[in-house]
């Protein structure tokens, strides 16, 4: 706490067990703090402890405290900077990260500057979660084989990973097989408050806070540290010390009241939010929660709301702290003395919150309300997280789905293929039949649920009731559970219910991300053949919360997001329009018919086992080992070399081409002439259809990029564990089977390159482009990059040569992703798109920028072969115009270090 800071006279302190502690006492600035809601005083203390009149400007501070309840989208252009207190990475996200900051060392080195200043400077987490894929599923000892086999491929990547854990500072790596990130986060890595010693010898005391390179970092609000995703550029930067320039956001109250009702889970819940928060429009706002129904939900039920934020489209989903959260901690076995010092700083600085007392509720820029008793059993889908359908209507809505328009409700089958079948035989000799709707995956998979011990147990039961019944699961089905942490197995075997999801097919798999990311392994070839020869609609059932076309596996079109306990209902059902009421599971040993009902457990006795066997011994077993890792992650060799040895051979790891030819000075802005469409795109373009993590396809540029190299299909692995190559990404960007081009007449990874009127893949045209010297940009339509927070979707059209993206309207990640990577991203006007002013994709575009002088909202005039339209420039904040002026935030921050 720097003299120079002008909120010094505000510091407090306790004293306690001999050690001082200091803080801020927030209260004590001003009296508007005590009406903040809970997520903006976090905000607020980072801006007061941080501000230097440098970084962190004194105007932050009071733009901050002078938030109101009438702040409004759209009309608000109040800009704060904001330092969250780390970053955390996942694999995936991470190693291009590394990638990024290796390579940053090389540049700095040689424009003449110390490439050592390219260092975290704020704590940084990678967990390495998004690498094992289902190989093995309903196999003895699927674990162990499923985890050599990830080691086996993913070698070089790990090793790069350790060495980064090596050359820089301030960077914890997490082993894999450890769990999936974000319930490390909640059980491990969180501080809810931290504790950094000072000069004196006294500790000072601040909120945790967190910025992930997963959308799904908003987990971590259900235990009140607020954090959100952002672009794995951004969190780059911020790992180098620079602050976060974002708009002032609204703020959502949402109110729950009551309880929910004995059948009903935590799942259905979400999904229930989740519907009713898309409908209600909230991208770009914070949703914070209250009321007395926040009381009784478990820190799990908070997380499991938190963790689908991206899915409702809220910056955060913010739970704040309460008792329930402090005893979580001690359940999770942080110590006693710990928790009782973050309870004394949260009380003296206002931010304990007593859900039960409406005194305390602040007020918001508006409030919603939910009674918990309205809720009822749900899945959602077929291709999208909010398309919540009640478990009721499902046999309906899913016939309906089938003859609908191709569409996110419709897949446009024509009436004499609905009832369309088709036999295979399988290895028992039996003959099976498919149909539309019949399940092939079923997945408890994700970190969604399985942080979850109530509905992890209540699966576990109803796997119990199920096979005491008699009932099973057709063989073919390809069945996996993959816990989010070690801790699942332990209540889960300690309450004796792994026999019962093994004997069903629900072997443990990993500890990761596995089928929500398209990890999901291969099906048996006979299996797919019967799908695609005739064109069944067939379907995937996971626990997850992203079902975005393409995304879990090519032959499930239709895929649903439900509870673990709702998996293994329909996988035992073997199809997903069976009506539960009226249809029967299966009979039992007498010939009774079994409904779901009959093995449906109770709330209460999911709560007496899981108050029983998740104890925190349980917690302090798993983690007292984490970052030791497993014998192979021990056996990894690593140089010890602070510059990292690149190998020209290898197909993981390469020196992306970003930084070449660059110079200490600022390039000069250019206008973009005669730039041709690369792509000419509809509604809801998610980063799954930008830049895929799944399978690498025989017949794309990635895969013959790899042949030549002598690798066989057995090798590719997924574009997800290839992001540290960007000559595989470059290939691999736009490579979803299910992209609609506009250009073309085909589904497909193809565009039309105009000049010739020649089809080619989309890098293959990107590539004739660049020979002719001709820009590119992108044509687009609402939600532009909705989905995960994928660098690698603003990289990719990067280095394909887009310049530029006109679009009716963005998700944010992306969107700062753009702009990260010195894309210019274009809005059309409200009321007008692509149709409205008669575009086809096929024009020449010109794109006039001032040479000086531009502004976050300005209009910018395009010319395409003569018509005149103009658009919005879709940057936030004068920070934005900076990192595009430098060629993008890893450029800028180079330039600084250097300066």
């Amino acid at each position: 706490m720097s003299g120079e800071n002008p909120f010094a006279q505000f510091e407090k302190s306790f004293t306690k067990d001999g050690t001082v502690y200091k803080y801020f006492d927030l209260a004590a600035i001003s009296s508007k703090y005590a009406q903040l809601p809970y997520s903006i005083r976090v905000l607020f203390e980072s801006g007061v402890r941080n501000c230097d009149n440098f970084h962190i400007l004194e105007k932050d501070v009071e733009s901050i405290l002078g938030w109101t309840p009438d702040l409004k989208q759209g009309t608000n252009d109040v800009e704060v900077s904001f330092k969250p207190a780390r970053v955390i990475l996942q694999d995936f996200t991470g190693v291009p990260a590394v990638v990024d900051f290796a390579a940053m060392r090389d540049a700095v080195l040689d424009l003449g500057g110390n490439p050592e200043k390219i260092n975290p400077i704020v704590p940084a987490d990678l967990v390495i979660d998004h690498s094992v894929q289902v190989d093995f599923a309903r196999v003895p000892d699927a674990l162990t084989k499923n985890q050599n086999l990830e080691f086996e491929r993913n070698k070089e990547r790990f090793t790069f990973l350790k060495w980064g854990a090596r050359a820089f500072n301030n960077m914890l790596i997490v082993p894999p097989g450890s769990g999936i990130v974000h319930q490390v986060n909640l059980e491990y890595l969180a501080r809810v408050v931290f504790e950094n010693n000072a000069a004196d010898g006294s500790k000072i005391l601040y909120p945790d806070s967190v910025v992930g390179t997963d959308s799904h970092t908003t987990m971590i609000n259900g235990l009140g540290v607020l954090g959100w995703g952002v672009g794995g550029i951004e969190a780059e930067a911020v790992m180098l010390g620079q602050s976060i320039s974002m708009l002032l956001p609204e703020v959502i109250g949402y109110k729950l009241e009551g309880k929910l009702s004995p059948l009903a889970t935590s799942t259905d819940l979400v999904l229930t939010i989740t519907k009713h928060l898309r409908q209600l429009g909230v991208v770009g706002k914070f949703v914070e929660f209250y009321g007395p129904g926040v009381a009784e939900l478990s820190i799990a039920d908070r997380a499991t709301i938190s963790n689908m934020c991206p899915e409702y489209g809220a910056t955060v989903g913010y739970f704040p702290i309460d008792e329930n959260t402090l005893g979580y901690m001690m359940k999770t076995n942080r110590s006693e003395k710990k928790v009782d010092i973050i309870r004394e700083y949260l009380q003296a600085t206002q931010q304990l919150r007593n859900y039960a007392d409406a005194a305390q509720d602040p007020k918001f820029t508006q409030s919603i309300s939910l009674d918990l008793a309205t809720v009822v059993t749900s899945v959602s889908g077929p291709k999208r997280p909010h398309d919540r359908v009640s478990v009721s209507n499902m046999p309906e809505d899913f016939k309906s789905c089938l003859s609908s328009p191709v569409g996110f409700k419709g897949f446009a089958i024509e009436p004499e293929a609905l009832a369309a079948t088709g036999e295979f035989q399988w290895d028992d000799g039996k003959t099976y039949k498919l149909q539309h709707g019949s399940v092939v995956i079923a997945a408890i998979t994700s970190c969604t649920n399985t942080s979850n011990p109530s509905v992890m147990l209540g699966a576990g039961l109803l796997a119990k009731n199920a096979v005491e019944k008699g009932l099973n699961i057709l063989p073919y089905i390809k069945t996996s559970l993959s816990p989010g942490s070690g801790v699942v197995t332990y209540y889960l075997k300690e309450s004796g219910v792994i026999p019962y999801l093994e004997q069903l097919g629900f072997n443990i798999v990993g500890y990761g991300c596995m089928t929500c990311i398209g990890n999901s392994g291969p099906l048996e070839e006979n299996v797919v053949n019967t799908i695609e020869k005739n064109g069944l609609v067939c379907a995937g059932v996971l626990s997850g919360n992203r079902n975005f076309e393409g995304r879990i596996h090519p032959n499930t079109r239709a895929n649903y997001l439900a509870s673990p306990l709702l998996v293994i209902a329909y996988a035992i059902a073997g199809r997903v329009d069976i009506d539960f009421e009226k249809e029967p599971l299966g009979v039992d040993g007498n010939g009774k018919n079994v409904f779901l009902r009959d093995i449906w457990p109770t709330r209460a006795e999911i709560q007496e086992v899981e108050n029983k066997h998740v104890i925190p011994a349980m917690f302090q077993e798993v983690y007292s080992k984490i970052e030791l890792g497993s014998e192979d992650w021990q056996t990894l060799q690593v140089s010890d070399g602070k510059l990292y040895p690149w190998s020209a051979d290898s197909t993981y790891i390469k020196r992306p081409p970003f930084f070449e030819g660059m110079t200490r000075e600022l390039p000069q802005l250019k206008s973009i002439q005669n730039a041709r469409c690369l792509l000419f795109l509809g509604d809801s373009v998610t980063t799954d259809h930008i830049s895929p993590a799944g399978s690498i396809a025989r017949n794309s540029p990635a895969a013959r990029f790899l042949s030549g190299r002598n690798l066989t299909p057995r090798d590719f692995n997924s574009y997800g564990s290839r992001r540290g190559n960007d000559a595989i990404m470059a290939r691999g960007t736009f490579a979803n089977i299910r992209l609609v081009n506009k250009l073309i007449t085909k589904t497909g990874p193809r565009t039309l390159h105009v000049p010739s009127q020649e089809e080619l893949d989309i890098f293959d045209a990107a590539e004739r482009y660049r020979e002719e010297g001709t820009p590119l940009v992108l044509v687009v339509g609402k939600d532009y990059g909705s989905g995960s927070s994928r660098d690698w979707a603003a990289k990719g059209p990067f280095l394909l040569g887009v310049k530029a993206v006109i679009a009716e309207s963005y998700e944010r990640i992306h969107r700062s992703n753009l702009v990260g990577m010195g894309i210019i991203p274009l809005q059309f006007l409200p009321g007008q798109n692509a149709e409205t002013l008669n575009l086809n994709g096929r024009e020449a575009y010109n794109i006039a920028l001032p040479q000086s002088g531009l502004k976050p909202g300005q209009i910018i005039k395009v010319e395409a072969d003569g018509n005149v339209f103009e658009t919005t420039l879709r940057f936030d904040t004068e920070v934005d115009i900076t990192y595009y002026q430098n060629g993008g935030i890893l450029n800028y921050m180079i330039r600084k270090i250097l300066s």
